[in-house]
Order: C-alpha cells, then structure tokens, then sequence
C-alpha cells in the first residue's frame, strides 16, 4: 500500500538550503581529498579513444562483473581476467570471512589485469553498506546502520560513517562499494530494504546520502547509489520476486528520486537499477534494470547521470520476469543502458551469457557501438578514480590490515548512544537489584546485557524462520517468565514480532514487565500499542546494544528520534 509521506514543502526547502553549509562543514578540516572536477572532460576523452582502439572482446570484457568462489582468487577467475578482460569482480559474503585471503586475491587479480591486454585495473567492488549488510565480514567494523544515523540526525555521521567504511575497503584492495542505499522506506512490508534506507523522508535520504558518499569518497572509493529508481515502496524481495510498485511518475519523482537529484550534481560514479516493476511508468511489468524508458530516457535523459550504470545481480529472480534466461536478461540490460552486468556464480553461467552476447555482437553492429559507450563510460570512471596518487592501491599491504581493521569502537559507540531513540521510557532505569531476563537471538544482545547487568539471565531463541515465530520460542520465555521482574526483549525480526505477541497474548500481564530493545527497523514496534518500555536501538553490533544497556541502567537519556514515520502494515 502507498503510505503518505509526513513532511513540509517549507521544511523541504529549508534543509536543501542547508546543504552547501553541510558539505562545507563535512568537508573543513576533515582531511578528504579534493577531487579535481575539471578533470572529467579529460578523462572522458582518454576513456574514448582508448575504448575506440579495443577489440570487440575487450569492449565484452569490460561491461563484465562477475563473482569468484574465493576466498583466494581461484584459476577460474584469473583465466576471465587474463584471457576476457572483465572490467569488475564482486566480492560476495562467501568471499568475505578471511581478510587477509582477500587482501591478497585482490592484488593477484589486479597483477593479473594490468598485465593482460591493455592493462587495465579492475573494479573490485563489494555491498558494505554499514549496519545489517555486510558481505565483508572478518574483523570489519559492524556501524549502527543507515537508520541509525539518520536517527541521530547528524550528517556528520553519514560522512565518518562512509570514510571509515572506506578505510577498511581500501586497506583490502576493495575500489567499489555498491553504497549508499538511497531507497526511501515507505513501505513496513519492504523488508529487504528496511534499516539499510536512512529515512522514509526523501530529504533525509538525500542529505545522509550526499555525505556518506563524500565519506568514502574522501578514502577512493567509488560510489553506487542503490537501488534505481528505488526498493523503499516494494512489498516483495526482487532476489526471489520481481516486486510490482504501482506509483505514478510524479511520486517516484518527488519522493524516490529526490535523492539521485541531489547526489549527481555531485560527481556521483555510478548507480545500480533494481529488478522491479513500475507500470505506471513503463505501461509494463519490465524491470527497471532491463527498461530503456527507466534508463535512458528517465536516468540518463531526464536526471542527466553520465556515469556508470550497474544491474543488481542477474541471477536474482526478479531479472528473469517473462521466462528470459539470464543470457537474455543480460543482453536486454546491455541494450536498456546499463553499462555493466553483474552475474554472481558460476563460472558456467559467466560462459553462457559471453557466449550469447558474442553472437549478437557479431550479427548485430549496433551492438558494438552500445558497447563501446559503456567501455567509455566505465574507462572514464576508472581514470578518474583508479589511476591517481590517492587511488585505491592495486596491491594491498597485507602486513597493515591489522592496524587498519576495525576502525575506532569508541566512535562507533559515540554514534550509537547518537541514535539510540526511547520510544516509552515508563519504567527506566533498571533498577541493578532487578532479577533480569534477557530473551532475544543474537550474540551481541546477551555479552553486552550480561555485562551491565552480571546476574541476568539468557534465554536464546533462533534468528530463523525470518518471517514467522521460532518454533517454541514464545512458551520458552512464558515458563520462565514468573522468576523475573523484568525480561528484556531483544525485537529484531517479523520472527521476533510474532514471537512478542504470542506471549503478550497468552499472559497479557507480562506487559508491565516487558523492556523492549529494538534493533533493525523500528517499524514492528507500531503494531503494538501497548508497549510501555522500549528503545530502538538499530544496529546489531557490540557497540549499538552497549548503547541501549547504558540506557537503561540510566547512564544518559537517549535523544535520538524516529527517522521513520508510523507506516501502516497491510491487514
């Protein structure tokens, strides 16, 4: 269902007017590189007139992006470097647990390209997002999240929040990150989306977007705005579905694409379109990420973006719509004005989709003039980016990553307690002589509330099924209910949410006692009005749920707020 958004054409205005002032903040004094903009015009030029000299399979190549089995970087991946000229690799969660095996498939994969064909640096992108997506994982720093953020209000945040993410990117080797995630959160039921948008308001969007863009673009990195034209209204996952937003031109304007109006006047390199359908727009169930009304006359014509434009992963089901295989999906991306497709695994499907696009090429020659556009486009963002003193380094220093990563914890907790937000406080603090359960699913909740409160005790319930109660999770804690004065819910999930109101429903007099930490979306909270006790934490790290237990021992006030609205869920 569309959900009315909740905010003034003059509070509109207002912080658009501020956004010189904020980017000019951002950057005094915060050690960002500065970009030479004038530059660009070159680079494109250079990019063309190399694309102009490529052979056929160097223009195929180079619009490639492709995942490996990892973590190191297998025969299989090397041969496509060394023999295809692929223009990116995805670094993928199974990629992602041993950073120093990664680290070192980085710089073999880049040795490898600049001493294939005309030695051309690869992308090596991954989605570190901050907050609940992460495929980067090892020792990576775990950031409240894009919510979180935006709950504490600061762009100050979303700057050090992206040049942190893009420290530790950097220190791997890692030259692309598919972020920010720019969707605006309009709808509960998307819940792939959820606490990866900062906001349901599309300035907020805006705003926190331009600066974590500025962040990471301060340590190299290049930016992927995510997901065009935007996930935040879709009540389906396009991994498994193709989502169907029924939104008219005008709001998908006004409200999802504030945020890209604000973002490619500033330089932004690169946007990647999402596996979903608006027939109001198109007059068809097309994916974005396959329409040529979308792409080129919407993104490129109407937005004016002259960067790079990636598909989400092609194996995800939402590409394959009408019954195309994904070498089909591929071409059809090519031919809509993506420059780029992203295939996950495996190398046999890689094959298949070279293959077809080979065919076409060789019986199509307007085929080749798209490539040679995209090659120009992706060559140009490369010289911008990969081949300057503040370049992301080909070989990573794998000696130093221990240094590098994590970040700062302190600031990390900094922006926690920023965020953190009391949605009803009766009740706080805790008292320490309370007899304290703590009933939730993941690790972090139970070391950081034993640590505040030593005596509680733990009762752990499984993450899975996402969407539905864990089987004897609700008559678990009811047993155990009566020794405690106070049981404190961890609400991550919609597993979780239903698990919450079994018990309320079959003891209702547990209310009184119930204390509510929130993680993730807050959005589960507006089904219950009853709560009397609750605080959204947002992020699922040490430092985030530290945060709330400070709170509720009654070490400071939360004063973070809301950066949703109190959207409806569907009946």
């Amino acid at each position: 269902m569309r959900i009315p958004l909740k905010f003034s054409i003059h509070n509109k205005l207002r912080k658009l007017l501020m956004m010189p002032f904020l980017l000019a903040a951002l950057h005094h004094g915060a050690g960002a590189e500065t970009f030479i903009w004038s530059n660009r015009d070159l680079a494109a030029s250079q990019a063309f007139s190399m694309a102009s000299s490529m052979s056929e399979e160097e223009l195929l190549g180079q619009v490639f992006m492709i995942g490996f089995r990892g973590p190191g970087a297998d025969p299989e991946i090397l041969s496509w470097i060394r023999e295809k000229h692929i223009g990116g690799v995805k670094v993928f969660g199974w990629n992602g647990e041993d950073l120093e095996a990664l680290a070192g498939a980085a710089g073999t994969m880049q040795q490898t390209a600049v001493e294939s064909g005309q030695g051309i640096p690869l992308f090596i992108a991954t989605d570190q997002e901050g907050g609940w997506v992460r495929h980067v994982k090892g020792r990576t720093s775990i950031t409240p999240g894009n919510m979180g953020i935006a709950a504490g209000g600061l762009p100050y945040d979303a700057y050090t929040t992206g040049k942190l993410i893009g420290a530790e990117l950097r220190a791997l080797g890692i030259n692309m990150n598919f972020a920010p995630t720019v969707d605006v959160y309009v709808n509960p039921e998307a819940h792939v989306i959820g606490p990866r948008a900062f906001s349901s308001d599309p300035v907020t969007v805006g705003v926190m977007s331009q600066a974590f863009y500025h962040g990471m673009r301060s340590e190299g990195i290049i930016s992927t705005a995510k997901h065009f034209p935007g996930h935040g209204n879709a009540d389906q996952d396009s991994h498994g579905f193709l989502p169907i937003i029924n939104d008219d031109l005008d709001t998908v304007m006004e409200r999802d694409l504030l945020p890209y109006q604000m973002l490619i006047p500033e330089g932004l390199p690169a946007i990647m379109t999402g596996h979903l359908a608006f027939p109001a727009i198109t007059g068809d169930t097309t994916p974005a990420s396959l329409s040529e009304k979308l792409i080129r006359d919407l993104l490129r014509k109407r937005l004016g973006f002259q960067g790079i434009v990636i598909t989400d992963d092609l194996r995800m089901n939402g590409a394959q719509y009408g019954g195309e295989s994904i070498p089909q999906a591929a071409e059809a991306a090519l031919r809509a004005g993506n420059d780029m497709i992203m295939i996950s695994l495996d190398s046999r499907l890689h094959q298949q989709v070279w293959n077809h696009l080979s065919r076409v090429l060789k019986n199509d020659p307007a085929f080749k003039d798209i490539l040679l556009k995209a090659a120009t486009r992706i060559l140009s963002v490369k010289e911008e980016y990969l081949n300057r003193p503040w370049s992301v380094p080909l070989k990573p220093d794998i000696s130093s990553l221990r240094q590098a990563i994590p970040a700062d914890s302190d600031y990390l907790f900094q922006q926690a307690c920023r965020a953190l937000t009391s949605i009803s406080a009766v009740g706080l603090p805790l008292d320490s002589s309370d007899r304290i359960l703590l009933a939730g699913q993941l690790g972090g909740f139970f070391r950081e509330g034993q640590k505040r409160f030593p005596n509680a005790d733990v009762f752990d319930f499984s993450y899975n099924p996402f969407y539905s109660a864990p089987p004897g999770a609700a008559a678990g804690i009811l047993r155990r209910a009566e020794k405690y004065d106070r049981i404190v819910f961890l609400l991550a999930t919609p597993g979780s949410t239903e698990v919450l109101k079994e018990i309320v429903r079959k003891s209702a007099g547990l209310k009184e006692r119930l204390v509510i930490i929130s993680v993730l979306t807050p959005v589960y909270l507006f089904e219950m009005d009853w709560i009397r006790t609750a605080l959204a934490a947002y992020g699922t790290g040490d430092e985030s749920f530290a945060a709330a237990f400070a709170a509720l021992a009654g070490d400071f006030i939360p004063h973070g707020k809301l950066p949703v609205s109190e959207l409806t869920f569907t009946e």
